[in-house]
């Protein structure tokens, strides 16, 4: 027996318990997104946008709509059908190309109609120029940003085949003692294109420890030219530049971290790596325009080619500065495409569209990443706590929930399951984190540890001097910590999946002897905290994990 059922309204139902159930999910997933994930039956959707995403890897109507009739209990609803034929037909309708030192955007033939509706549009018609025929507008070169954002907005994404202005030359040579896996090179390649037009700009999802740094450096080398790496923090940065130094020709002078202090035309090396936080830092009392004073020195250089790490953390600033900077290739590297800001829209229109992406579980079933076993571990808030539960307004019960004192206890059970493994703990809530830091005589890592001290701590960790480390919101990404065997979760940032994903991420490199993984999250029963628990749970359980429930009482 199929185990889907598709409702009209698009929405996909998956019996869990089915046998079907993984070959259905693996299936569907490319092109439809999971909602929500009780026990026995999963809520997915099928979107705009992940439509447009499965498309512009070569996926077509035919086959999403083979993947849905193959696996379901009961013949398709006809607007579904439609609705998939029709919304996977408007990608590559519109197309933006160069004109001399203009772009021009071009309709399919017959599709005149549809120029003059968009020429209407509120947001498109402004960024609109001349019509030179039925089916074609000039665009000025400097608002092709903001026209494919204004175009995804309208419903009608654009391909984009403007091209690239090049950048300046800097070949990268790959270490001869670097192996690039298959799929490293495989989403390297469908990135670039060959260096055609319809290349050049996308995003490549791949699991944590899944080499995604790989992909980029096979990038590089392809486009032979200056690239800025932007990341998340300044451990990210170390990381990279280390990996960088280890696995290709750039010597220390080729790869250097953005030091706006450095004497004039020394801030930017050939490979330069910034954070984030450092682009967006806002002058205090510039004049409008020009508060970001990094941010236009970095959009200023010739480069061939930026690469964002951890896309789906993309500050709405740095989408400002990427509208500006399409004529520069865009790699973007994520695990997940979720953004809690529901601007997964811009990622799609100002990066580029997903050009690759594998299941985790086949990176795991090929021995890539590591298997990983999750559990949730529900224990009640011990009943001199409860009143004061109940009586609190809704702003305050999930901090409540997550600082449950009886988490503590929990906690030391949970190590005590695996009395020799590494272990990291990673929670939001510096209090707590203190507390159970003094619990188990183990350092703690916050925003607050100087750099220095980050590292040394992580390489006592890597080193097995370190058995246990307790780390706060900083550990979420860009922890090179391959021998982690177990994480704790003692709170999140409330129903945040990408969080989730992230986190599970620091356990997913493969280890020495082939050892699993363990995943723990502790969750206040009753309270609040169960929802969002749910809700962190939907990309990991897409991705085909599911989740143990574990009583205190079983600890």
């Amino acid at each position: 027996m199929n185990p889907l059922i598709v409702q009209a309204d698009r929405s996909v139902f998956l019996e869990a318990f089915n046998p079907r159930a993984d070959e259905a999910r693996a299936a569907i997933a490319p092109f439809a997104e999971l909602v929500s994930s009780p026990e026995h039956l999963h809520t997915y959707r099928v979107t705009p946008l992940s439509l447009w995403n499965a498309a512009s890897t070569g996926m077509t109507a035919d086959a999403m709509l083979g993947a849905l009739e193959g696996h379901a209990k009961f013949p398709l609803p006809g607007n579904v059908v439609t609705d998939i034929r029709e919304l996977v037909g408007r990608w590559g309708r519109l197309t933006l190309d160069r004109f001399d030192e203009a772009l021009i955007l071009s309709a399919a033939p017959g599709d005149g109609p549809l120029l003059t509706e968009l020429a209407r549009h509120r947001a498109v018609g402004p960024l609109l120029r001349e019509r030179m025929s039925d089916v074609v507008y000039t665009v000025d070169a400097g608002a092709r940003g903001e026209l494919k954002r204004a175009l995804m907005d309208a419903g009608w994404p654009v391909d984009d085949h403007a091209g690239y202005a090049p950048g300046a030359p800097f070949p990268v040579t790959l270490a001869p003692d670097l192996t690039v896996r298959d799929y490293q090179r495989e989403a390297a390649q469908a990135f670039y294109q060959g260096g055609s037009d319809t290349g050049g700009s996308g995003v490549v999802v791949l699991a944590p420890g899944a080499g995604k740094t790989v992909v980029g450096m096979v990038a590089m080398s392809l486009v032979g030219q200056r690239t800025l790496v932007l990341t998340t923090n300044r451990t990210s940065v170390n990381q990279w530049q280390r990996e960088l130094l280890a696995k290709t020709d750039l010597t220390p002078d080729d790869v250097q971290e953005y030091a706006p202090g450095r004497p004039a035309g020394r801030e930017l090396a050939p490979v330069t790596l910034c954070t984030y936080q450092m682009l967006t830092h806002r002058r205090p009392g510039a004049p409008a325009g020009e508060e970001y004073a990094h941010m236009s020195l970095i959009g200023a250089a010739e480069w061939g080619l930026i690469i964002y790490d951890e896309v789906h953390l993309l500050p709405a600033p740095v989408f400002r500065l990427t509208a500006g900077v399409q004529a520069r290739r865009r790699l973007g590297l994520t695990a997940t495409l979720v953004r809690e800001d529901g601007r997964e829209g811009d990622v799609f229109a100002l990066i580029g569209p997903k050009r690759y992406d594998q299941p985790w579980k086949t990176l795991e079933a090929q021995g890539w990443i590591a298997a990983a076993t999750c559990a949730e571990v529900r224990l009640r808030l011990p009943a001199d706590e409860r009143p004061a539960y109940a009586a609190a307004p809704d702003r305050q019960k999930p901090t409540l929930a997550a600082v449950n004192p009886a988490k503590r206890g929990a906690l030391r059970a949970v190590l005590a399951r695996h009395p020799d493994a590494p272990t990291l703990v990673i929670g939001s809530y510096l209090d707590q984190l203190d507390l159970m830091a003094a619990d188990l005589e183990a350092p703690l890592i916050s925003g607050k540890t100087p750099q220095r001290e980050r590292e040394r701590l992580f390489q006592a960790f890597r080193e097995g001097r370190l058995r246990v480390l307790l780390l706060s919101k900083v550990g979420n990404f860009a922890l090179d910590l391959p021998d982690a065997e177990v994480l704790v979760q003692v709170s999140g940032a409330f129903g945040s999946r990408q969080e989730e994903a992230q986190r599970l991420g620091r356990l997913l490199r493969p280890k020495a002897d082939g050892r699993g993984a363990h995943f723990y999250s502790l969750v206040t029963r009753e309270t609040v905290e169960e929802d969002y628990a749910h809700h962190r749970q939907l990309f990991l359980a897409e991705q085909g994990y599911t989740y143990d429930i574990i009583d205190e009482s079983e600890l």
